[in-house]
């Protein structure tokens, strides 16, 4: 009996370095970095690191985009909000040819010419039917 189970333990052990031996070749293939998955999971490491590069690259751009974006649509805003007062004030305009209402029609000279001192014309036989003035953002026509 000692016989048999020396040779079954003989024949276990036999078996277990077999088996260790093959497992040894899988692992050692396995590992390859060449051909094997270690090189597969280096390069996807690799890849790894370049994309977490590329993505905080990405991050700053677009967080510098935004607020440059951001800034644009401030003063398209104030722009807007100008432009809208402008618009308004332009309903408040009299249409060209009507006199403005409730406010005193501007006087083109403000000193009475006198019969016996000739007026200041311009050297055309042309007088300027109109001057432009400036007076709170209107411009004003004044009258002859």
């Amino acid at each position: 009996m000692d016989i048999i189970s020396d040779v079954l333990l003989g024949l276990g052990a036999l078996a277990a370095a077999i088996y260790c031996l093959v497992l040894s070749r899988r692992l050692r293939r396995f590992n390859n970095l060449q051909s094997g998955m270690g090189g597969a999971v280096a390069v996807l490491s690799a890849q790894v690191d370049d994309m977490t590069k590329t993505l905080e690259k990405a991050r700053g751009a677009a967080g510098q985009s935004a607020s440059i974006l951001s800034d644009l649509t401030e003063r398209a805003e104030q722009s807007s909000r100008k432009l809208e007062l402008l618009m308004a004030s332009l309903h408040d305009l009299p249409e060209p040819g009507e006199p403005p209402e409730g406010e005193a029609a501007v006087e083109q000279a403000s000193e009475p010419v006198s019969e016996d001192k000739e007026p200041d014309l311009p050297p055309s036989d042309e007088a300027p039917k109109s001057i432009p003035m400036f007076s709170s953002n209107r411009r004003l026509e004044a009258a002859e």
